[in-house]
């Protein structure tokens, strides 16, 4: 997600003003964790392209060469400082070391698909990268699955608003995009939270069960 202090149509002038710059910059620095609208300028750039304004394939090769050398500089920020920046925002919105790292545990097993998939979900798409980094997922799968991660997602995002943006206005298109991203998002969060409260629930059940005394009284005799 990123935050919406920028309106659409500052957002199309600049892409129109910068061209090819404002796609590689802005998913550079939403996929290096900074909380840029950086899909909404991709979707600019391939609305521009399909109006003849810019060409397709330059802003294709912009829009995956920014998500994946930003994926690369987040990955690096999260794994030499990320666990440390990461407990102290824990600490002020209160939440525990201990269920911090349940959740980076969560997170280091499923960190190939969330790199990947994360390109398409909203928050995931700023902070997967930085936490890759900070589970120190191994470097060379992670270049792997960012990479092949963003030129999907580049292809998707560019040709998207390149075609439908000949018929679809694109407000409407970035509309359509945040929605799809939020319903990944709630997708996402249910992914990480279930397992993690089930495994929570099954913990104090032993305990109950281990509390419950031994000495029952006999009966059929």
């Amino acid at each position: 997600m990123s935050l919406d202090f920028i309106s659409i149509e500052k957002i199309e002038e600049l892409a129109q003003q910068y061209g090819y710059w404002a796609v590689f910059l802005g998913i550079f620095l939403e996929s290096l964790g900074l909380p840029i609208p950086g899909e909404t300028v991709t979707l600019a750039g391939g609305f521009l392209a399909g109006n003849d304004q810019l060409n397709y394939w330059i802003v294709l090769i912009n829009a995956a060469s920014g998500a994946v050398l930003g994926g690369n500089v987040g990955y690096w920020i999260g794994r030499r400082g990320g666990w440390a920046l990461l407990l102290n925002v824990g600490r002020t919105f209160r939440v525990g070391e201990e269920r911090l790292e349940a959740m980076k545990r969560q997170f280091s097993e499923n960190t190939a698909r969330t790199v990947f998939f994360g390109r398409f979900i909203a928050l995931l798409r700023t902070f997967a990268s930085p936490l890759a980094g900070i589970v120190q997922m191994p470097y060379l799968q992670f270049t792997l699955y960012n990479t092949l991660g963003a030129i999907t997602w580049a292809s998707v995002m560019v040709s998207l608003s390149y075609f439908a943006g000949q018929f679809v206005p694109l407000e409407k298109m970035v509309a359509w995009a945040g929605q799809f991203a939020f319903v990944m998002l709630f997708i996402a969060i249910a992914w990480i939270t279930v397992p993690l409260w089930l495994e929570s629930r099954k913990a104090k059940q032993i305990v109950e069960a281990d509390a419950q005394p031994d000495d029952q009284p006999a009966s059929g005799l």
